[in-house]
């Protein structure tokens, strides 16, 4: 019963071997080996962009930070909804990177930016001249914060604001497989064709060890990202060992097989308990989270059995007995037994 987050899940037995099949012999250092090529070429044919210029860094942050220093100067301010995940949890990772640029959080549902509200907020920056910040590139998370998508006509609506202040699109794809099989488009269809620019293409919440990539549509934009991802100390050595998860992950559409996986399992949990009286959401599971509100019995008998998870608006402690919010997040190793398991301990 392990839903506290899908970065805990265990790496896929393909992707290990992949590794493991990396560390026979020796290769080139940093990025020079044919397994990174093979891998950014994957990568291009998957999302249908022969000329796309494709990197691979560790972690996340890096993918975020270092792609929006890519299109970001300092004096800009880089539009996102309040509770995107650069917002929330990167530690003004992109402020720093981008050597001060800053944040406009804009409004629009709970979870997702509107139209209207990114024309309003990119509207009233950019008027004071050389006293304030200005207009620098929109930056769209799916899956968001809360667990829901953005359709492709939604990101096409914000892409299109942005074109109308030629401002460039950025999209954190932590979870890009999770929302791609949930929407049951193509890599194409949700990121360039809708009007993205680049994207952090994520791996390591979907069953790899540690990898995302970095896709660029517009490789005018490589070789300033190859001395930012050097001077940010995000250029692997043996950086194979990068390619080598999404050399495999990109392999027969396992990074969706792997996202349906997710999906699904959180699918079949929400349903579950859906049928429990008076559990209720607090927001509408579209993806691998679920966001249940249940009674504080409910969550200590689940806590006392082992259950890992985390509260989301309240705390246990003080012989609480009132309704608390939870998030649970999927992995793809998730199996029926966990969420039966599950079930049972908030059924009581």
């Amino acid at each position: 019963m392990r839903f506290a987050s899908d970065n805990s899940g265990p790496v896929h037995p393909k992707i290990m071997a992949a590794l493991a099949s990396a560390n026979e012999g020796w290769a080139m250092p940093y990025g020079n080996d044919d397994l990174t090529r093979r891998a950014a070429d994957r990568a291009r044919e998957v999302f249908e962009a022969p000329a796309a210029a494709v990197y691979f860094v560790a972690t996340g942050t890096a993918a975020n930070a270092i792609a929006l220093a890519t299109i970001t100067k300092p004096w800009e301010t880089i539009f996102c909804h309040r509770v995107a995940h650069i917002h929330e949890d990167e530690c003004n990772g992109p402020e720093f990177y981008t050597g001060g640029a800053k944040l406009t959080l804009v409004e629009g549902h709970t979870d997702r930016m509107t139209p209207e509200a990114l024309r309003a907020a990119v509207e009233g920056e950019g008027q004071r001249g050389v006293h304030g910040p200005q207009r620098g590139p929109v930056s769209i998370t799916s899956v968001t914060e809360r667990g829901t998508l953005y359709t492709l006509d939604e990101i096409r609506a914000l892409t299109d604001v942005a074109r109308d202040h030629d401002l460039k699109v950025h999209l954190d794809g932590a979870r890009f497989a999770n929302a791609c099989a949930a929407l049951g488009c193509t890599a194409a269809e949700m990121s360039w064709k809708a009007g993205v620019d680049v994207v952090s293409f994520g791996g390591t919440k979907n069953g790899c060890m540690g990898v995302e990539a970095v896709i660029f549509f517009d490789p005018d934009h490589a070789w300033e990202f190859e001395l930012r991802r050097k001077r940010g100390a995000h250029l692997f050595s043996k950086s194979r060992f990068l390619a080598a998860q999404m050399d495999a992950y990109l392999t027969d559409d396992l990074w969706l097989s792997l996202a349906r996986s997710a999906n699904n399992s959180a699918t079949a949990l929400a349903n579950e308990l859906r049928e429990i009286p008076g559990v209720s959401f607090l927001f509408e599971p579209q993806a691998n989270m679920v966001f249940p509100v249940l009674p504080a019995a409910a969550h200590r008998r689940l806590h006392d059995a082992g259950a890992m998870y985390y509260l989301w608006d309240g705390s246990l402690e003080d012989g609480v007995d009132e309704d608390i919010g939870a998030r649970l997040v999927v992995d793809w190793s998730c199996g029926p037994e966990n969420i039966d398991r599950f079930i049972d301990l908030v059924r009581g």
